[in-house]
């Protein structure tokens, strides 16, 4: 069963998105499940033998009645719909449409995982409500007793409404997951905080570790724009390569202007690979960095480290990035070839007519890695790290930090192979 419950009473006229999200609460969805680990049970088999007929009916009498007496499982989800902008002589703006497009795609993949787990005799509770992007509303979401009352909170979605629901006094019992952003959890300091995305710590840490096991000449060079915004990844990578090499590997800082490479060539070497990496999103930084470094990398082997944010630039050429021999860290690779993605893909698409964004095929692997978890014997919602789960845009493997709750690690390793990204074993 899932039923889905707004914090206000619903609103008059003709409001396409909030018929939407009421039609979408009473749709049933297929059967949809990727590949997962650590949480799922293997089912007993009985005999179709004549003689175990009345046996085998009374084991199903005992599992219907079984399944019917289950607890059922409350969730309360938190969304920017900002239903208040459907009211007579108000409008979207283009941002607030495009968050409210946001939550109805998160909803509706969250929705169809645990339609996929109700048809196995799992029980939810889902009850929406609207945080309206705003902090105050965030905030009084807080005191809510529905809400604090839920065995699992989803949202609030962004950083500041995160901030402002966590804040509040008492609110340290239940489990809160923050569903779509990488924040750092540090940002919060809360211990009962799920952050799902792995941060820009977690990117940093992926590829020190490739770096230090692949380089020879024990430097890794660090290109920098001299930008304030690269200082995070920079000293998260630092900090790794110094903990993973016991400090062996010198990591050597160069701020390049205009392309100008001539400091590290002083330092490089031409037998074996010069591991490098860049921290900057700067467009113009990185094209004019770029072509000098793969005019370089003719004379001096080059293996190129990229910002998790490169996998999302189109400027970027892939026929240079593969002279670079380059590699990107990511959290959001869906292989679209996959069967589980072909199927997620076609039910969506079957239920909703229309296609699955991001946040849809996000919205799914955290419902159904989270409806499992609250669905099985036992609180497994306290031992997030003895649960693996392989989605189908990211693994989740949990590790717990003092103050800041559980954090999923998992990044993986892209490569440009054959002029495309390709996840690296």
């Amino acid at each position: 069963m899932i039923s889905v419950q707004n914090h206000r009473p619903l609103l008059s006229g003709n409001k396409w998105l909030l018929i939407l999200v009421v039609a979408l609460a009473a749709a049933c969805s297929p059967k949809t499940r990727p590949v997962g680990k650590g949480t799922t049970k293997p089912t007993e088999k009985t005999s179709d033998k004549p003689g175990n007929k009345a046996d085998k009916d009374k084991k199903e009498d005992k599992d219907a009645k079984k399944v019917s007496d289950k607890r059922v499982s409350t969730i309360a989800m938190i969304l920017p719909f900002g239903l208040d902008h459907l009211n007579p002589g108000a409008n979207y703006s283009a941002a607030g449409l495009k968050k409210a497009a946001l939550a109805l795609d998160y909803y509706r993949g969250f929705k169809l995982a645990l339609d996929s787990l109700t048809s196995e005799g799992a029980n939810y509770r889902l009850q929406l409500f609207d945080s309206k992007d705003e902090t105050s509303q965030s905030h009084s979401l807080a005191l809510n007793p529905q809400v604090k009352g839920s065995d699992l909170i989803v949202g609030p979605v962004f950083p500041d409404g995160m901030k402002a629901f966590t804040t509040v006094p008492g609110n340290t019992k239940k489990l809160i997951l923050s569903p779509l952003s990488p924040s750092a959890p540090t940002t919060y300091n809360v211990q009962n905080l799920i952050t799902v995305i792995p941060p820009l710590e977690y990117h940093a840490l992926r590829a020190a570790e490739f770096a230090v096991a692949k380089t020879k000449t024990k430097k890794i060079f660090i290109l920098t724009s001299g930008y304030s915004a690269e200082l995070p990844y920079i000293k998260y990578f630092k900090k790794a390569v110094d903990s993973l090499s016991k400090k062996k590997v010198k990591v050597i800082q160069l701020t390049v202007s205009r392309g100008n490479l001539k400091p590290a060539m002083a330092q490089m070497t031409k037998f074996d690979r010069n591991f490098m990496v860049i921290p900057s999103t700067n467009q113009s930084f990185l094209k004019i960095t770029l072509y000098s470094l793969d005019t370089l990398s003719k004379h001096y082997p080059v293996t190129l480290i990229g910002h998790p944010n490169w996998e999302k630039f189109s400027f970027l050429k892939a026929d240079q990035m593969q002279r670079l021999n380059a590699y990107i860290t990511s959290a959001d690779r869906v292989n679209y070839k996959s069967q589980a993605t072909v199927t997620f893909v076609r039910n969506y698409r079957r239920l909703y007519r229309a296609e699955p964004s991001e946040y849809a095929i996000k919205g799914f692997d955290e419902g159904l890695y989270f409806g499992q978890l609250l669905a099985e014997e036992g609180d497994k919602l306290k031992s997030l790290d003895d649960n693996e789960f392989t989605g189908l845009h990211n693994s989740f493997d949990f590790i717990y930090k003092p103050g800041q709750g559980w954090v999923n690690k998992h990044v993986n390793l892209l490569h440009y192979e054959n002029f495309e990204l390709k996840k690296t074993e």
